[in-house]
């Protein structure tokens, strides 16, 4: 701010000014607080962080907790198969919400509001845990890569969020494009998809943290499969096996027998840093469209 404005400014502007940058500054630090702190742990000794005031900085620093994570076995497979269903999910997941919700939006479709309706009401009833298991056995899902892809192939939410986005599309566009030939397909692909780029970059986004955080169907459906097992289950799995072993560290700590032992604390840690850090590198490249998609898939003319 140049000092011209500066002199412009009342004091009463010049003191909101300066509590706004206090507030900020503030806000910056709780925010990332809870990260910095996690890295230290998951760099620090097991059993040294048992005795707590691990904050900025690793006390006893140590990879030994990234090396347990790291020697798991299959850890290495079970990356690429959640890496396959993040992008194959995500991709499919864009493609026909997006399909689904220019649909619904054509005012000539007759049954668009009864589907809308449909839609919306599985957000609020869920048939549960047991009929969905026996549902996706029925139709051949269990032991299979795609019981990860098809269930949730359609979002009810994400169908929400592109349907409002499209409606704020002016309506002409299509008609001209209709004029001159083009068909519903075409019209889809060429003009609904590049208009509509911010919010299914949103929907992107959202889809690809749920898949890539996702274990429990792995738990469900493909436990028994070593070849279909997900990274974040193997590292839910490793946290279970330092939980059971936390009894027997607990009575040597700070001890030369409990050098280089895991813990449930330094092991989350490890954990939540590995599983964070691809969500993390991809994020930054989708943050531009996940603002822009949030803002204007709410707001109608």
């Amino acid at each position: 701010m140049s000092l011209s404005k500066l002199k412009k400014q009342s004091p009463a502007d010049i003191a909101f000014n300066i509590f706004l940058a206090i507030f900020m500054i503030l806000l910056v630090i709780i925010t990332l607080y809870p990260i910095v702190n996690t890295i230290a742990i998951s760099f620090n000794d097991g059993t040294d962080t048992l005795r707590g005031g691990i904050y900025l900085w690793p006390r006893v620093p140590t990879l030994y907790n990234y090396e347990t994570i790291f020697k798991t076995t299959n850890l290495d497979q079970a990356f690429l198969v959640s890496v396959a269903r993040t992008v194959i999910a995500s991709v499919l997941n864009v493609f026909f919400t997006s399909m689904v919700a220019y649909t619904l939006t054509k005012r000539d479709y007759v049954f668009g509001k009864a589907i809308t309706l449909i839609y919306v009401l599985t957000m609020y009833i869920n048939a549960g845990l047991i009929p969905g298991y026996l549902l996706n056995k029925a139709l051949g899902l269990t032991n299979n890569f795609w019981v990860y892809i098809i269930p949730g192939l359609v979002s009810a939410f994400d169908l929400i969020i592109v349907r409002t986005y499209m409606k704020s599309i002016p309506g002409s566009l299509m008609e001209s494009a209709e004029i001159d030939g083009a068909g519903e397909f075409t019209i889809f692909i060429k003009i609904m998809l590049p208009l509509t780029a911010p919010v299914l970059a949103t929907i992107a986004l959202f889809c690809a943290v749920n898949q890539w955080n996702s274990w429990f169907d792995t738990f469900i459906y493909n436990g028994s499969n070593k070849n279909l097992t997900t990274l974040q289950y193997e590292l839910m799995k490793a946290l279970s096996t330092a939980m059971n072993q936390s009894g027997s560290t607990q009575h040597v700590a700070n001890t030369e027998a409990a050098a280089n032992q895991v813990t449930p604390v330094s092991i989350r840690a490890a954990i939540t840093m590995v599983a964070a850090v691809p969500i993390l590198c991809v994020y930054p490249f989708l943050q531009k469209y996940f603002v822009q998609g949030m803002t204007l898939g709410s707001v109608k003319e």
